[in-house]
């Protein structure tokens, strides 16, 4: 499959530099790390969590597990995880599973923690199990500007 064609278009109408390279299929961000021979904290993932009927996008390191008392916190509001199903409905181009991180082009609202903040290059699914988007560190910036950032992760 590849890069999902929502993800593709925005990211060339956005004009940001990126490449992507393909990996054995996987069935986790860490495994996704391993195999790519990524650090974990340059890969970022992807984790949708609804609040009532609003579902958000928490973007952090494949190295770090979603804090769901700090991001309540953040939010300021009670979140729980959303299905599988409603991120596939969510996310129609892609597997199930291969969360892209950018939000945007899915009418996602987005939070992202702080730690992907420094990055000097960032890796992130881009729809499948088989490939990663990379892009260096000021375009990550670039993708996640005017979207809030936290420490969300423990």
């Amino acid at each position: 499959m590849g890069i999902a064609l929502t993800l593709q278009e925005y990211l060339d109408d956005s004009h940001i530099a990126y490449e992507v390279t393909s990996h054995k299929k996987t069935d986790c961000s860490a495994e996704t790390a391993e195999v790519s021979q990524v650090p974990a904290d340059q890969l970022a993932k992807g984790v949708i969590v609804k609040s009532d009927d609003v579902y958000v996008l928490a973007v952090l390191p494949a190295s770090r597990r979603l804090d769901m008392n700090r991001l309540q916190k953040v939010m300021g509001e009670p979140v729980s995880l959303a299905s599988e199903q409603e991120v596939s409905m969510l996310f129609p181009d892609c597997k199930t599973g291969a969360v892209p991180v950018i939000g945007s082009p899915y009418k996602i609202a987005s939070i992202v923690d702080r730690r992907l903040d420094d990055q000097d290059d960032v890796y992130f699914e881009g729809g499948d199990h088989r490939c990663l988007v990379h892009v260096n560190g000021d375009q990550f910036g670039q993708l996640m500007y005017g979207i809030p950032h936290a420490r969300l992760s423990a």
